[in-house]
């Protein structure tokens, strides 16, 4: 009997790994910035493949491939998941909060900044005309 190949496997890996390496490109969208379930989704179907593989592996030895391929590439996948895991969820909550940024409710200090064509408008301007000014803090990338 000729033995198979064992593709749930080999997918599942890929997966995973282009689940870890995609966070950059997640990162630049508001909807996945936030929390990264686009990654956590990617590592839940990464990881749903390589647990069908493995149990097609050893479940039936003789016809598909994959034992001992698959159990590495599983435990790699593991811990790409955990290392993915533990720099996002503990990690990145470590950074401490900024100490001179207003807090919400507090008036914001008095800036100038150009606008669209090139003239200075201050925050103390804008609030004079009005009685109130949306501030937008774009984070950028870093």
């Amino acid at each position: 009997m000729k033995r198979r190949w064992n593709w749930p496997i080999w997918a599942g890996f890929v997966v995973v790994v282009a689940g870890l390496f995609s966070y950059g490109f997640f990162a630049r969208f508001p909807i996945t910035r936030d929390f990264p379930w686009a990654n956590l989704l990617l590592f839940g179907i990464g990881i749903a493949l390589l647990t069908v593989g493995l149990f097609r592996a050893f479940g039936r030895p003789q016809v598909y491939r994959g034992t001992i391929f698959g159990s590495i590439f599983a435990m790699v996948a593991v811990l790409l998941v955990a290392f993915f895991s533990y720099v996002i969820f503990y990690v990145l909550h470590q950074v401490p909060a900024s100490a001179g940024a207003p807090r919400v409710g507090q008036k914001a200090p008095d800036f100038f900044l150009l606008d669209q064509n090139g003239k200075p408008v201050g925050l103390g301007d804008l609030l004079s005309n009005s009685k109130g000014v949306a501030l937008i803090f774009y984070r950028g990338f870093w």
